[in-house]
């Protein structure tokens, strides 16, 4: 049986490295991607189950690849966590409640622990 496949669209390499051992803690097959423009790129190839998704990246903001997996109908069933140092965009981002949204710094039990919930708990949408 295949794992679940999740996406790390972070350009911080000591948090990749947290966030994919996280993921795979909690039982996830994972990518880091490291700016929006490949992160674009690879929702068009992929459908990952989870997607870990900072907001401030290269080339391409994280609020606009926030945008395209609530649009596309291949993606919308995907599992959105924003990651952000950013409080004041977290908080507008959290009134329209969308998504699960994490201040970093994010510890690895925490991400783990949300990670796993999201995958026992399937596709359905939070």
């Amino acid at each position: 049986m295949t794992q679940p496949l999740a996406l790390v669209v972070e350009d911080d390499y000591d948090a990749t490295v947290i966030f994919e051992e996280a993921l795979n803690a909690a039982g996830f097959d994972t990518e880091v991607i490291e700016s929006g423009d490949e992160a674009m790129k690879r929702l068009d190839e992929a459908t990952p189950d989870l997607v870990i998704l900072d907001l401030h990246l290269p080339k391409v903001a994280g609020t606009s690849i926030l945008e395209r997996l609530r649009s596309s109908a291949k993606l919308k069933d995907t599992h959105v966590i924003v990651v952000t140092g950013d409080t004041e965009l977290a908080d507008k981002l959290v009134q329209s409640n969308a998504f699960q949204i994490l201040v970093k710094p994010v510890s690895f039990s925490q991400l783990r622990d949300l990670a796993r919930l999201l995958r026992l708990s399937g596709k359905s949408s939070l």
